[in-house]
C-alpha cells in the first residue's frame, strides 16, 4: 500500500486553523526544479554536483532532502532539486519557496553558476545525466527520451487520510488539472527555438510510458492493480517510474500533482499550490458525501491538457465541465469559484485571487519569456530574466 510512514513529514495537521468544518488544515508542500546556467550566456552548466557540495561545505540551505526543505541531485547534472516542509499556512509556503530559492542561489553562485526557474532551456544544451546506478539504468533503458529530459517542474503533494481517499482525490480532480499548468507554462523555447507552445515541457514529458492522464481507479486495490500491470509489462523499470498526471506518493501520505512547470514567479508557485490543496478538499469531500466523479473521458482529458500546453493563457483552454474551447481567463476563474468553499475555509480565497489577479496581468512564465527575447533578440536575454525573476519576491 502507499502510506506506510506513521512519522511522514506530510502527515495531516489538526487543530485551529480557522477550518469552518473544524477538521485543520491539510499539509502541502513542493518540490521544485531549477536549472543551473552560466552567468556569461546563459548555457546551461553541468555542476549539480559542484553546487550541491558547496551547500555541503558552506551550510547553505537546510540539510536533508527535498521534503526536508533540502536541495538534491536531479536526471540531470544541469539540475537541482529544492523543496518546502510541509506546511499548513499559504504564508509558511510561500516563505519557504523564497528561502530554498535564496539558499540555492547562494550554493551556485559559490560554485560559479546561477539558478533559473525555467522549466526548459531556452539556449541550445546537450544535457549529462547524473551519475547515478538508477539514472545510467534510465538512460540505457529509454535512450533519447531520457538523453531530452532536461526540463524542470513543480510538484504539489497535499496529505490525504488514507488510500481510499486519495483515489477518490484522483478520480475527481482529473478534468481540473489542466488549467494549473495553463497558469504555470514556463517553456516556450527547445534548443534555441521558440516552439510556438507555451509548455513544450509538457510535450517532452509525454515522452515516457507511464506520463499523462489516468482513468478513475475507484479503489486502492485497482490503483496498485494497475501499477503492477504496467510494472509487468517490463516498460517500467519500477514504482518509481509511474508519471501519472497526478499519483498516490509512494513515500507519504499524500497525492501528488506533477502537471506544473516550475514557476519562474515564486508567488505563482504558492498560487498553484493553494489551488492544488483546495481541489484535494474539494474532492475529498465529494466523495466522502458519495458523490461520483464527473464521467469525463481520459481522451478528453488528454486533449485538454494539450490545449493548455500549445496555448496556456493565450488563447481558448478546454472546459472542465463542458468539454468544450472556453478563454482561458474563464476557465481559470471558474476553477476558482469550483474550490471557493475550500479557499475560503483555509482562509486563502483573498491571496488566491490577488495572487491569479497579478499573474493575469504579467502574464506566465512563457509570456516573460518571450518578451525579453523580444526587447534583444536573443535568447540569453530570456535567462538573464529568467535568472532575476526567480530570486525577484518584489
Amino acid at each position: 500500500m502507499a502510506f506506510t510512514c506513521d512519522d511522514t513529514p506530510f502527515a495531516r495537521t489538526r487543530g485551529d486553523f480557522g477550518h469552518t468544518m473544524g477538521m485543520g488544515l491539510r499539509s502541502f508542500g513542493v518540490e521544485e526544479e531549477l536549472l543551473l546556467v552560466d552567468p556569461d550566456g546563459g548555457a546551461p552548466r553541468a555542476m549539480s554536483g559542484a553546487v550541491l557540495r558547496y551547500a555541503g561545505e558552506h551550510g547553505t540551505g537546510l540539510p536533508g532532502g527535498v521534503a526536508e526543505g533540502g536541495m538534491e541531485h536531479e536526471l540531470q547534472r544541469e539540475q537541482l532539486e529544492i523543496g518546502t516542509r510541509p506546511c499548513t499556512s499559504l504564508d509558511d509556503l510561500a516563505e519557504q519557496v523564497r528561502r530554498g530559492r535564496r539558499a540555492a542561489a547562494e550554493a551556485a553562485r559559490g560554485a560559479g553558476v546561477q539558478i533559473a526557474a525555467l522549466a526548459t532551456s531556452p539556449v541550445a544544451v546537450r544535457p549529462s545525466i547524473t551519475p547515478s546506478s538508477r539514472y545510467r539504468q534510465m538512460a540505457d533503458e529509454y535512450a533519447r527520451t531520457a538523453d531530452e529530459q532536461l526540463i524542470c517542474g513543480c510538484h504539489v503533494h497535499v496529505n490525504v487520510d488514507s488510500p481510499e481517499e486519495g483515489v477518490g482525490v484522483l478520480d475527481r480532480i482529473r478534468p481540473w488539472l489542466p488549467p494549473l499548468l495553463a497558469l504555470t507554462a514556463n517553456s516556450p523555447f527547445w534548443q534555441g527555438r521558440d516552439t510556438g507552445y507555451e509548455s513544450w515541457r509538457q510535450q517532452v514529458w509525454g515522452g515516457w510510458p507511464s506520463s499523462g492522464p489516468t482513468g478513475p481507479f475507484g479503489t486502492p486495490a485497482a490503483y496498485h492493480r494497475t501499477v503492477q500491470e504496467m510494472i509487468a509489462t517490463g516498460a517500467l523499470l519500477d514504482e518509481g517510474m509511474v508519471y501519472f498526471d497526478a499519483r498516490l506518493s509512494r513515500r507519504y501520505p499524500t497525492v501528488e500533482i506533477r502537471v506544473c512547470d516550475v514557476c519562474l514567479v515564486a508567488d505563482d508557485t504558492a498560487l498553484v499550490a493553494a489551488l492544488a490543496r483546495a481541489l484535494v478538499e474539494t474532492a475529498a469531500r465529494a466523495w466522502e458525501e458519495g458523490r461520483p466523479p464527473d464521467p469525463v473521458r481520459t481522451e478528453v482529458v488528454r486533449m485538454a491538457m494539450w490545449r493548455a500546453g500549445r496555448s496556456g493563457l493565450t488563447d481558448d483552454l478546454v472546459h472542465p465541465v463542458t468539454g468544450r474551447p472556453a478563454p482561458a481567463e474563464a476557465v481559470v476563474k471558474d476553477l476558482v469559484d469550483h474550490v471557493r468553499p475550500a479557499l475560503e475555509d483555509s482562509g486563502d480565497l483573498d491571496a488566491v485571487q490577488d495572487l491569479l489577479g497579478r499573474l493575469l496581468r504579467r502574464g506566465n512564465g512563457a509570456a516573460l519569456q518571450r518578451a525579453a527575447f523580444a526587447r534583444t533578440g536573443l535568447l540569453s536575454e530570456a535567462v538573464t530574466e529568467g535568472v532575476a525573476r526567480t530570486v525577484d519576491f518584489t
